[in-house]
């Protein structure tokens, strides 16, 4: 079946003055100038001479005269049969910009503004971060079930759901998390979330008063202090120094032990990748207990690990004290966009309401087919592939900038979890020129020592191995050795 042309509905022409001179010269300029600024593209169709007088409710006669005029000037084009549009070949309308203004922003609009631009996507090429591997993504199981389960109705789109999320999908992660991470949960406790960030503003929202102190770990994850320094003084953010044995507790009992509450990443500490050691994990819970503190616990991706076995969560061994954090970005696709938050009983009913003013209830449909894919056993194989696949690609990166980054420039820092390493440069390089020259040159990377307070850490970069061949990343790591070679003189 041949598409219809899309024909604009023109509600800038408005409705015409008798008062103000003849109608058709009113609609002539009207058209003309709706093509200068862009609101009529060229090619685009207009409506019928019959429609458009209708419309505005005026004879036809004038909507002709007008069109003829347009058409004698080449700013439109007729063709028996295909009626009349903005003529093809007029240049594109540009309209000027008005150039932004600062100064009539709030402070909180320009520190938002920063965000956006520290959080912009990087090129789809080595070594970005959570880039699915072809051979990791999701089967043709999470495809066949998306049918199945849309053909049945019950991940057919239909009216508000429930904002704790489906409750099939609640059942499936509370026994998967009991399983694999030694949960201690049911359904009820569980909210189902667009990913981990929104249950990091969710958890600032209802576990912080404004002026309450709260640990972070230095270096972190940039997305939890951007919330805290958006929704509060910048004071109250304490950054606990990070060791080979993760958050130094007593440290932060010293620099404040009656903080509110802890934001870490205990199976796989970002940026660096060292687990949260048991002395430390009982000191921390031992210190939220005795403070009627929370902890939160990011864990973000423990299920890619590459040696051993991963320790338990934190929440199976307090979770009257722990709000757990888990997504499915790593082990499906990012743009699934589906996380949960394991709660202590007292915080459900307060995650639920701040869950409605922020965006009601996640999308329905996906929660549906991820809870079959989870209950029919397609998960746990997809991990096991998974594991498999990453496993083979972070040799591949590790190989390769063996081969070509000069180890006195750069060396890597240990890790056995994850989708992503720490690679360390030599005094004297800068990390973000390092992140500008390589992202020019098509390889894509982050910086570490923003991730450290007053963005102000040891220089470093952090590369992803996901979804790129063998090919690629020999390739990015040549270009990459070139560079820090370039830096380092």
């Amino acid at each position: 079946m041949p598409r219809t042309a899309k024909v604009p509905e023109m509600p800038f022409i408005g409705s015409l003055q008798r008062d103000a001179g003849p109608l058709g010269l009113q609609l002539v300029r009207a058209i003309r100038d709706a093509v200068a600024r862009g609101a009529l593209k060229p090619g685009e169709p207009l409506p019928s001479t019959r429609a458009l007088a209708d419309a505005l409710g005026v004879s036809r006669g004038t909507v002709v005269e007008a069109f003829e005029q347009l058409v004698a000037e080449g700013v439109l084009a007729a063709q028996a049969g295909a009626g009349t549009r903005v003529a093809a070949t007029l240049a594109p309308a540009t309209p000027p910009r008005r150039p932004r203004n600062a100064a009539e922003l709030a402070p909180a609009s320009l520190a938002f503004a920063r965000i956006a631009s520290e959080f912009s996507a990087l090129p789809q090429a080595p070594f970005a971060v959570s880039v699915p591997a072809g051979a990791a993504a999701p089967n043709d199981a999470w495809r066949r079930l998306g049918n199945r389960l849309r053909a049945s109705g019950s991940a057919a789109p239909s009216g508000y759901g429930d904002p704790q999320g489906a409750l099939p999908l609640r059942v499936a992660i509370a026994d998967y998390l009991r399983r694999s991470r030694s949960v201690q949960c049911d359904a009820s406790q569980i909210v189902i979330t667009t990913g981990t960030q929104q249950g990091l503003f969710l958890s600032c929202q209802v576990l912080l008063d404004r002026d309450d102190a709260v640990w972070v770990e230095n270096p972190a994850y940039r997305g939890i202090t951007a919330i805290l320094e958006s929704t509060g003084p910048r004071e109250r953010i304490v950054r606990v120094p990070v060791d080979e044995e993760g958050i130094d507790v007593d440290a932060g009992i010293a620099l404040a032990p009656h903080a509110r509450a802890a934001f870490v990443t205990p199976s796989h500490q970002y940026p660096l990748g060292m687990p949260l050691g048991m002395a430390r994990r009982k000191a921390l819970l031992g210190w939220a207990e005795s403070h009627r503190a929370w902890v939160v616990e990011d864990d973000y991706d423990s299920e890619l690990r590459y040696a051993g076995h991963p320790f338990p969560s934190l929440q199976g061994l307090a979770p009257d004290r722990v709000v757990y954090l888990g997504t499915f970005s790593k082990i499906l696709y990012p743009s699934l966009r589906l996380g949960y938050a394991v709660l202590p009983d007292a915080l459900v009913d307060a995650y639920i309401g701040a869950r409605i003013l922020m965006d009601r209830h996640p999308p329905a449909a996906d929660q549906h087919v991820l809870a079959a894919y989870i209950e029919e056993g397609h998960l746990d194989r997809h991990i096991r592939r998974v594991r498999g696949v990453h496993a083979e690609r972070r040799a591949c990166v590790i190989d390769a900038l063996a081969r070509h980054v000069p180890p006195h420039l750069a060396w890597l820092q240990p890790s056995d979890q994850g989708m992503h390493l720490v690679m360390w440069l030599a005094s004297g390089i800068d990390d973000r020129q390092m992140v500008k020259d390589a992202v020019a040159a098509g390889v894509a990377l982050r910086a570490v020592s923003p991730l450290y307070a007053q963005e102000n850490g040891p220089a470093g970069l952090i590369l992803g191995f996901g979804g790129f061949s063998d090919q690629a990343i020999d390739a990015a790591a040549s270009k990459l050795g070139a560079i820090l070679r370039t830096a380092g003189r």
